[in-house]
């Protein structure tokens, strides 16, 4: 029987993980999770940890890792069928009927992740064979080892256009064409997408390929091409690595967001395993959420140009409506021109470390870029400023969090701009750092009767 991702996604979130695991196990509070000895090997400190934000346990000694059902499966030896009963029922959720349509999908995804798997084989078989000397020679220039392609099932597309369609040709054309991997074009033969390209494979959080990224290797365009939206891959919700990432992050308590694979792949490469990128588009609120299932504060570490700083400023403002109380951003500003490849290929590890150990808080950068992005020497200027501000801190959408951004915002504003002595001396009427009266709503100067009236752009008191 086949259920929906949708209703599996309903039965995690309605059921407690604590109070499921604390049936059986001893829990203790650790601040936001509860902690235990592991239930699954014998350990005489604890090492078992249950998150229920983020709906996961998992062991740091053994590395047993999973959700509410993978709890009854593992731990009590239920089928999965009779682990969804159970919980469903505690729920207070009907499992829904078979239904034949969704069979037939899940039937029609094993297909294609088995093709997505024999072509990951096929690229990587072709890296290593008599064709790959040019490719091969990339990889080195790039500095990443023989251990490391081989861990990231690097591979290598050949520069013809009918070689992938004739070694997959068992499972059709119509299967390659679905799966991204062939072009169809009306009234000509389907041919190979990628071609004369690093072919990196793209894997869900479960490890398995469902689409690639290919680099070209000599000149042309686009640089970087990846596979298009199919049946198992939505670019805007994946994140490259994150199947890799996740543990990692459990490690070392972080999650780093670069800009491309051969970033994350160099990192990785350098002992900095908790690293995952977008994949071509900018990042998105979906991709953002499945971060913060992971950590609290992502870092967002983009290339210290003025094109990888824009999109660390739209990664921040997309971020807004969605902050919580404990779950922000924060960034890491690297030196101009420079990427996280650059960056560890030339200082190893200890550079990264030594710019992961300040982070930008979403606040500072937010603040930052706005003063920065015209002059404020004039009062209407400054009162732009003032307004740019306001809106940011409108468009958070949880109300405790949105009232400190803007007495944040209101305080930075104050502290700069209606504090200093205008330019040729003297001071503001009322003394130093008085805050002027807000103008009438007839236009003249002075407090309008009733008291003090909110202004557009000022912030809420």
């Amino acid at each position: 029987m086949s259920l929906s991702p949708a209703f599996l996604d309903e039965l995690r979130q309605r059921t407690l993980l604590s109070a499921l695991v604390g049936r059986t196990v001893k829990l203790q509070r650790a601040g936001r999770e509860f902690r235990a000895c592991c239930p699954f090997h014998n350990e005489k400190s604890p090492s078992f940890y249950v998150n229920d934000e983020k709906g996961f346990y998992h062991c740091f000694g053994c590395g047993a890792h999973g959700d509410a059902i993978r709890w009854l499966t593992d731990q009590r030896g239920l089928g999965f069928m009779d682990a969804v009963r159970e919980l469903a029922q505690a729920a207070g959720l009907e499992v829904p009927a078979p239904d034949p349509r969704e069979a037939r999908r899940a039937e029609q995804a094993r297909g294609l992740h088995e093709l997505m798997a024999d072509a990951a084989r096929w690229f990587a078989d072709q890296l290593e064979g008599a064709g790959g000397g040019a490719a091969r020679d990339y990889v080195a220039r790039r500095g990443i080892s023989p251990s490391t392609r081989t861990a990231f099932g690097i591979g290598y597309a050949p520069d013809n256009r009918q070689g992938l369609r004739r070694a997959l040709a068992g499972y059709g054309d119509a299967l390659l064409i679905e799966a991204g991997l062939l072009i169809a074009v009306e009234g000509k033969e389907p041919y190979d997408r990628f071609r004369d390209r690093l072919m990196i494979p793209i894997r869900d959080p479960r490890g398995r390929v469902i689409a690639f990224g290919g680099r070209i290797i000599g000149q042309g365009e686009p640089k970087y091409l990846n596979s298009p939206d199919t049946p198992l891959f939505d670019k805007g919700r994946t994140l490259f690595n994150l199947d890799r990432a996740a543990a990692a992050a459990r490690r070392e308590g972080r999650m780093i967001v670069v800009e491309g694979y051969l970033d994350v792949i160099a990192l990785a490469q350098a002992g900095i395993g908790a690293a995952v990128a977008p994949l071509g588009t900018a990042l998105t609120e979906q991709q953002l959420e499945r971060l913060w299932r992971h950590v609290d504060q992502p870092l967002l570490c983009f290339d210290g140009d003025g094109a990888g700083q824009k999109a660390a400023y739209r990664a921040a403002t997309r971020a807004l409506p969605h902050l919580q109380p404990g779950r922000s951003l924060a960034f890491l500003t690297l030196p101009p021109g420079q990427d996280p490849d650059d960056l560890v290929r030339a200082g190893g590890a200890a550079a990264f470390e030594q710019l992961a150990a300040k982070p930008e808080p979403l606040v500072d950068r937010l603040w930052r870029h706005e003063v920065e992005a015209a002059p404020l020497t004039t009062p209407e200027q400054r009162a732009g400023l003032r307004k740019r501000l306001a809106l940011l801190a409108a468009e958070i959408g949880d109300g405790d969090v949105r009232a400190q951004y803007q007495a944040e915002f209101r305080q930075r504003f104050e502290a700069s701009y209606l504090a200093r002595p205008p330019r040729g001396g003297g001071s503001f009427s009322g003394g130093f750092g008085s805050r002027p009266a807000p103008f009438r709503a007839d236009g003249r100067g002075g407090r309008a009767a009733g008291g003090q009236a909110a202004l557009p752009g000022s912030f809420p008191r």
